[in-house]
């Protein structure tokens, strides 16, 4: 059954680690009938936590993408439902979920409050104009804070959240919430009924101002927008129905002019049905999010394409995933046009026609089997060989190339060797494979030492993909120690002319060129390539083969080999021969320009700073301090939040290797730290000549 279009909703549970995100989708699955059980993370029994790595410690690493249905005011809805990771080394989950999503849910820790990772997923969601709905959820722990989280919300994230309903209680007198709209207060039931049963009863006495106070504040903020609504509003505050009012609070949420607040504690089964109620009734259908826009791949003009069957089918690859059993899935958003089992398709990356054999609907790590999936909707599909994130799928006839997903580079890498000859012949393919489906997971072969190196986001993104190379794929590998990802970049700008000849009998190689080499304009990069040849003084078919060159030069930079990734390159004038030019002669002179112009331009080695906030007890805070300054950290901020010090620094990642371990050692075991990527900065000149003595045997 397909409730149809307008009654889709395709949304995402998104958070800080430890919110609670998983248990609170644990709930919604069971509430919709899916499951017939409570899965628990703690126990390791959380149908969406699926991978043996995520059961074991309690996290999540994939997205998990799931389909159920609920009933609201007598009609069925359609909730796709995708529950993104909270620990920061697996951002990427959430960032290409967040690409095909219409709506979001940020579950936010009524103790933690708005926490880094929480504002790391909230730019990912304003990145791609998400609009989204927060519940507080924990509200039965000791130290939790509603009203805070909500101000938390405003100062810290920029955004405008508006409680639809407010809590009766807190911590271990948390009972229920009161409705703002219905002016009901609702309480549920401590019994075996899994908090199935909640009963309506009137508002506490001594919250009955409260409550009327915040009810204010909601129809100011949902009637602001809309001077005819404010104008009956204030000339008669009941003129407005439930539904008509809700109606103006779904436009108002769906045009980011407000973030709805809901909240509730999902291990306690309170707070999920009207949370719920509220996802159908606030969140967009595809319908409401409209046409999306994408290039014609022939014209190269900007084509609509309608959430609708009847338009040519249009599709974008946000996930791939190895399964034992039906190998390689392809999750597919469908932004238009029917999708039918058995369909040639064309990837308009690769230009290439591909059969989809099987079209599944996810229910986590579970495939459900389709025949055809409809405008709108999200599956998985059998049968796609060269796909990879971040594809479109299209009609043969009707190409289109979407906006792709961007994804962050790796900043820490570790050295693997397998330890016997049959683990050699394995681990090609185990690393193909893991590399697909996770596009921050970056593989290379060191050239001096013929070593292979794997590249990820953080510590614990490296080893589980060293777990999973043993236990999926049976490959047994020694680690080397981790490395840090430098870069390298050059300071000033640099003219360079240079000549590239070679004579072995016969025709020969001949390429000149004249360029200036500098660093990026601001905001660019990447190679920035500016063609400034008048007169044709270099023919405009070599030209290309000038870019290329300069593109794989920087792969290597001139002091240690790693790679540049900011460099503004005008080739201002050349000359070539009519017979020994050709197109490799111009790559090759290229390369030379590059190595030779760049260790003129003061090149400087750039490393990884990440952003740290550590939460500790008063009595170590001192030490913690202490410890982060020895760790060449830059301490930005300091503040008090239920009951411990949060301390913010910007550390480089080479001087973080363990430090959860030493953290844990001078705090007890009381303190806890988070650590995100945050910028590139050039190292210090002495710490860069150890560095440079350690990777070549260069010196400075």
């Amino acid at each position: 059954m397909n409730p149809g279009l307008q009654y889709t909703r395709n949304i995402g549970i998104m958070a800080h680690i430890d919110a609670g995100k998983t248990t609170a989708t644990e709930r919604i699955l069971f509430y919709t009938g899916i499951t017939h059980r409570i899965g628990e993370v703690h126990d390791g029994a959380a149908t969406m936590d699926w991978m043996v790595q995520e059961q074991e410690r309690g996290i999540t690493i994939t997205s998990a993408c799931t389909t159920t249905f609920w009933k609201y005011n007598e009609q069925e809805y359609k909730v796709n439902i995708i529950d993104t990771p909270g620990h920061v080394d697996f951002t990427v989950e959430v960032e290409r979920s967040l690409r095909v999503l219409d709506g979001a849910v940020a579950v936010f820790c009524a103790v933690g409050g708005v926490e880094p990772q929480s504002e790391t997923v909230w730019r990912q969601a304003n990145k791609y104009k998400v609009p989204r709905m927060a519940f507080v959820n924990k509200m039965d722990r000791v130290g939790a804070d509603f009203f805070g989280v909500v101000s938390e919300i405003k100062d810290k994230l920029g955004s405008n959240p508006v409680p639809l309903q407010i809590p009766i209680g807190s911590e271990e007198d948390f009972t229920g919430i009161v409705d703002l709209i219905e002016r009901k207060a609702i309480v549920w039931k401590e019994d075996e009924t899994m908090g199935m049963k909640y009963e309506y009863c009137e508002i506490p006495e001594d919250m009955i101002d409260m409550v009327e106070e915040w009810r204010e504040k909601l129809v100011e903020a949902v009637c602001v927008s809309n001077d005819d609504l404010l104008e009956r509003f204030l000339e008669d505050r009941d003129s407005i129905s439930e539904e008509e009012f809700m109606a103006y609070a779904r436009r108002a949420t769906i045009n980011m002019e407000i973030v709805p607040v809901f909240c509730g504690s999902a291990f306690k089964n309170k707070g999920i049905q009207r949370l719920l109620d509220g996802i159908v009734a606030l969140m967009p259908s595809p319908i409401d999010v409209g046409a999306v826009q994408g290039i014609n791949p022939y014209t190269e003009k900007e084509e609509d394409r309608n959430p609708v069957n009847e338009d040519p089918l249009t599709g974008l690859v946000f996930k791939i995933a190895t399964d034992p059993f039906v190998g390689r899935l392809a999750y597919l958003r469908i932004y238009s046009g029917q999708l039918n089992e058995g369909t040639t398709i064309l990837n308009s990356r690769t230009g290439k026609k591909e059969r989809i054999t099987r079209i599944y609907q996810m229910h986590a790590n579970k495939q459900n089997p389709k025949s055809v999936i409809d405008a709108g909707d999200i599956c998985a599909v059998v049968g796609l060989k060269n796909l990879r994130t971040g594809d479109t799928i299209t009609d043969i006839k009707h190409p289109l190339v979407l906006e792709t997903i961007d994804f962050p580079e790796p900043v820490i890498g570790v050295a693997i060797e397998p330890k016997t000859q049959t683990d050699i012949d394995k681990l090609g393919v185990a690393l193909g494979k893991l590399a697909e489906e996770d596009p921050t997971f970056q593989i290379k072969t060191d050239h001096d030492t013929g070593q292979t190196i794997i590249s990820g986001m953080g510590e614990l993104h490296l080893e589980i993909l060293l777990d999973r190379l043993k236990r999926e794929f049976k490959v047994e590998c020694s680690v080397g120690s981790p490395q840090v990802n430098y870069k390298e970049a050059i300071t000033t700008e640099i003219h360079h002319r240079e000549v590239f000849k070679k004579q072995s009998g016969g025709r020969g190689k001949f390429a000149d060129i004249d360029v200036y080499i500098s660093p990026n304009d601001d905001g660019v990069s990447g190679l920035q390539f500016v063609n400034e040849i008048k007169g044709g003084n270099v023919p405009k078919e070599f030209i290309p083969s000038v870019e290329k060159g300069f593109k794989n030069a920087m792969l290597n930079g001139p002091l240690a080999g790693f790679s540049v990734d900011n460099l503004k390159v005008r080739l201002v004038d050349g000359s070539f021969h009519n017979v020994d030019s050709d197109q490799l002669a111009f790559e090759i002179v290229a390369r030379k320009a590059f190595r030779t112009a760049a260790m003129k331009a003061r090149p400087v080695l750039m490393e990884p700073i990440m952003a740290v906030e550590v939460l500790t007890p008063e009595d170590y805070m001192g030490d913690v301090i202490s410890d982060l300054n020895k760790r060449r950290g830059q301490v930005e901020g300091m503040d008090s939040k239920a009951g411990v010090r949060v301390i913010k620094a910007k550390v480089p990642l080479s001087e973080q290797f363990g430090y959860v371990t030493v953290l844990r050692t001078l705090s007890s075991g009381r303190a806890s730290s988070t650590m995100e990527f945050s910028h590139f900065e050039q190292v210090p000149a002495n710490i860069a000549k150890e560095i440079m003595e350690t990777v070549s045997g260069k010196s400075l």
